[in-house]
Parts: C-alpha cells; structure tokens; sequence
C-alpha cells in the first residue's frame, strides 16, 4: 500500500469518525430539546416512546456505525502504514509506528507519518555495481 493510499484511508476515516461523532450529539442534543427524556434532577429516569424518540435512536445508530466504521478504517491505514514501512532499509518509522499503536498512541504516529513519513513503496535507486567481466 503506498503512502498516498494509506493517507487518503486515514484521512476517510477521520471524517467518518467526526460525522459519526456529530450524529450522535446531535441525536442526544435533539433528544433533550425535544423533551424525549425524562429526567429527576439531574438523572434521566425514563424515555417518552414516541416516532420522534425511535427516529434519533436510529440518529445515533447510524453515528454509531459511523465512528466504528471510521476506527476500523483507522486501523487498516495503521496496517497499511506498517507493511509499508517495512519494506524500508531503514526500520525506524516501522518500529515508531508498532510501538506507539501497541501502546495507544497510534493517531499520533500516523498524523506523523502522513505528515513526514517515509514512502516504503516508492521505487529507490541504488548504485549498480560496475560489472567485472572481461570485455
């Protein structure tokens, strides 16, 4: 998978996460502005059943799906980023990428690498050495 591949993937995924995210504030915004809960003090205690209330659950369903969708897009970017970094000479970038997902720091490390990583696929030029046959 080459860097731009791996860049517009988790570009679509940050997008798919931030749509879910605003679906499901908006649902459970709309759902308070339209008096859907009911609440006791600060607790909400029950839900008015209405065609409104069953319409902003599946609001929040399809937000839902949303932010998983774009998490999992997420981790196939972070896949793609690791085999491409490992096609590298150099194992720095892969070794950055593994550890800090591993340890829940991986958005950082791919915001990074689309950034200013390295591309593993792009084709390098090496020196050929001189040929030692007899002419």
């Amino acid at each position: 998978m080459s860097k731009s591949t791996v860049t517009r993937v988790f570009i679509a995924g940050l997008i798919a996460v931030a749509a879910g995210a605003i679906l499901i504030i908006a649902a459970v915004s709309l759902a308070f502005v339209g008096n859907v809960f009911i609440t006791s003090g600060r607790d909400v205690v029950d839900v008015r059943p209405s065609a409104f209330a069953w319409s902003l659950v599946g609001l929040g369903i399809v937000g839902g799906v949303g932010v998983v969708g774009g998490l999992i897009t997420g981790l196939v970017a972070w896949i793609g980023a690791l085999l491409n970094t490992s096609q590298l000479e150099s194992k720095t970038w892969f070794a950055v990428l593994l550890l800090t997902g591993i340890f829940n720091f991986g958005f950082i490390a791919m915001l990074a690498y689309v950034i200013a990583g390295p591309d593993g696929s792009a084709p390098t030029s090496r020196p050929v050495a001189p040929s030692t046959a007899a002419a």
